[in-house]
Parts: structure tokens; C-alpha cells; sequence
């Protein structure tokens, strides 16, 4: 993996301190882009409150022209559209030109995670009045789906979702007892997991499903003794992944989230996987994350990371000892 070498989360920059140095105050679920045209780095990130204030309160737009020093152009509080909660979003521009803004947000209506779109002429120009339902818990058939997270490849828009997975021990349980809070993925009645979607022009998409990484202690259980091996892997309930790295060879690498119970749901690690197809994706981390920190919890989570040049800018939310998450940036030479 000489070509997409991994970083090390201690020797970050700060992009974007928590509002508050305490637990529960984070920046963070960063989504970066960057455009040739005109040589500029854009930053999707979010604010967020403690659950009992509201969790997430507003993503923002920013932008750069070194990938670390960043001024916001735009911003989205939760209020200007009713949502329960705002997570990780995503931007792009697409081949014609116009630029579009993936929102994932709790609608209010049935409280589940969806994700919505928006079009523009410029990134900083957004009207949430033209905000429009893309993938939903229903159109899924999923407990919800949120952090979006979109790459052109080719002549195709691949973006990687985080869905709820209905559980046949849990799919009877009553709408109230999964979304009664807004976040079914903090009450342990689904699993966190990935899907993917793709589109040719980057506001129709279809839905492919399910692409979370496998392999190692995340194979096909044949027996009890499996099944409760698989319980003891340390992302057996998040496989949640955040972006991928194209390889000089061929192929992919991916980042992704992993937690080995709901107990550890906002304090995600890092794993790492490979894929020649972006339909299945192989963790090479079964037995323990590639990337953690030694401050507090040691959650690593959200990175995502652009290719320029000959360096990888990595952007990522970082734990820090006194429980509040920051965003950073790491770039490394290839």
C-alpha cells in the first residue's frame, strides 16, 4: 500500500475546533472536494450540541486554497428546515457544471435519517426551499440512511451511504422504541452499516445496496460458537465507511467506522478495506482499527481524503481527552 499510505491522527492541523471543550461538543463529519478549475478545496463539515440540546445544529460550506486553512462561505442550521438533527454531508460539482449539496438530516415528519439534495450555481448560494427527498428509510427499506459521501468516477457519481439494517431480532419492535429519539443508531435495535448508490448525473441515483466490508471475523456465521465470535469483533455493530482512495495498481481503498457495540456509537474507530469493484469491499482490520488516538475514547471517525498531486489531505473528526471531537487535517506525501 505504498502508494496510499495511512496517517497519523496525533500529527494533525486543526481545521475546526468544537464549540465547547466538553464532551458531547463536536466539529466535525467532514466531506472535502476539490476543484482543478479553479484550484480550490471545499469543505463540508459539521457543529454539534450535546444530545440533550439537540445534537447536530448546522453544517457548513468552506473553502481553501491550500486544503488547510479554511473560511466558511455558507451554512445550514437545522432550524431553517425543521430537522431533528443535521450529520455528515457531501458536495459536489457535477459534469454540467451546477453544484449539488447532499444533506443527511432526522425528518421531523417520522423522525428517521434521510437524505436530501440541493442544486446551485455557486457553493455559497443554496436555498434550502429547493431542498428535495433522495433516498429515505421507506425508499430503502432500511431503519434510515444518512452520511452521504459522493466521488466521481469516470463519468459516474458513486456515493457511499450509512444505513440502518433492519434486524430479524429487532424488526418487530415498535416505530416509538427505534425513533422515538430521533437516532435509531444509538439505541441498539439496528446495526450500522454501508450501502451504495449510483447515478449519471448526480441527482438520479439507484440504490445497490448493501457494500460493507467483510471478511476476517466478518464471515457467514455457521454456528453459535460463530455467531458469538462475531459479537466480540470490535466492529461488529458500526462497518460504517467513510471514503475511499483510488490505487495506482487498480482498485480501492476504503476508510471505514467500526464499533463493537451500540455503547461506543459517536466514538467510532478506524478500519481499512480494499475493493476491485466497489461492490465488495474486504477489510484487511478484522481483528483491531488501522487508526486510533490516545486521547480519550481513541476514536478516529468521518476521514475522508482528496488526492492532489502527490499528496493525500486527510480530514477527520478526532476525539479529544477532555470528550469533545475537533476537526483536522493530515497530509501526507505519496
Amino acid at each position: 500500500m505504498a502508494n496510499a499510505p495511512l496517517f497519523d491522527p496525533a500529527e494533525g492541523t486543526l481545521v475546526r475546533q468544537a464549540p465547547k471543550a466538553e464532551p458531547g461538543w463536536w466539529a466535525g463529519a467532514p466531506s472535502a472536494n476539490f476543484d482543478a478549475s479553479s484550484n480550490t478545496f471545499y469543505l463540508v463539515y459539521r457543529y454539534r450540541q450535546p444530545r440533550e440540546m439537540g445534537r447536530g445544529v448546522e453544517c457548513r460550506i468552506a473553502v481553501s486554497d491550500n486544503g488547510i486553512t479554511f473560511t466558511d462561505i455558507w451554512a445550514l442550521p437545522k432550524t431553517s428546515f425543521d430537522a431533528v438533527s443535521i450529520e455528515r454531508c457531501s458536495l459536489t460539482r457535477a459534469q454540467d457544471g451546477e453544484w449539488i449539496l447532499y444533506i443527511s438530516y432526522v425528518n421531523p415528519v417520522d423522525n428517521r435519517w434521510q437524505i436530501s439534495l440541493i442544486e446551485s450555481f455557486a457553493p455559497d448560494t443554496f436555498d434550502v426551499g429547493n431542498l428535495r427527498p433522495l433516498f429515505t428509510a421507506e425508499s430503502t427499506r432500511t431503519d434510515g440512511v444518512k452520511d452521504p459521501n459522493v466521488f466521481l468516477i469516470g463519468p459516474m457519481y458513486y456515493m457511499l451511504v450509512s444505513y440502518g439494517q433492519i434486524c430479524d431480532s429487532t424488526g418487530g419492535a415498535a416505530h416509538f422504541e427505534k425513533h422515538g429519539t430521533g437516532d435509531v443508531f444509538n439505541t441498539g435495535l439496528t446495526l450500522s452499516r454501508t450501502a451504495a448508490a449510483i447515478s449519471g448525473d448526480g441527482r438520479n441515483y439507484r440504490w445497490i445496496g448493501d457494500v460493507s466490508p467483510k471478511g476476517g471475523s466478518h464471515h457467514i456465521a455457521s454456528s453459535q460458537s460463530d455467531h458469538m465470535e462475531m459479537q466480540s469483533a470490535w466492529d461488529w455493530y458500526c462497518r460504517r465507511t467513510s471514503t475511499l482512495v483510488s490505487l495506482d495498481g487498480g482498485g480501492y481503498m476504503a476508510l471505514y467506522d467500526g464499533s463493537a457495540s451500540v455503547a461506543q456509537n459517536y466514538e467510532e474507530k478506524t478500519g481499512l478495506a480494499l475493493s476491485h469493484d466497489l461492490r465488495q469491499f474486504i477489510s484487511v482490520t478484522a481483528d483491531a482499527p488501522a487508526i486510533i488516538t490516545s486521547n480519550g475514547s481513541g476514536s478516529v471517525r468521518y476521514t475522508d481524503v482528496l488526492r492532489v498531486g502527490r499528496e493525500l489531505f486527510y480530514y477527520y473528526e478526532v476525539t479529544r481527552e477532555n470528550g469533545s471531537h475537533d476537526l483536522c487535517v493530515n497530509v501526507v506525501e505519496t
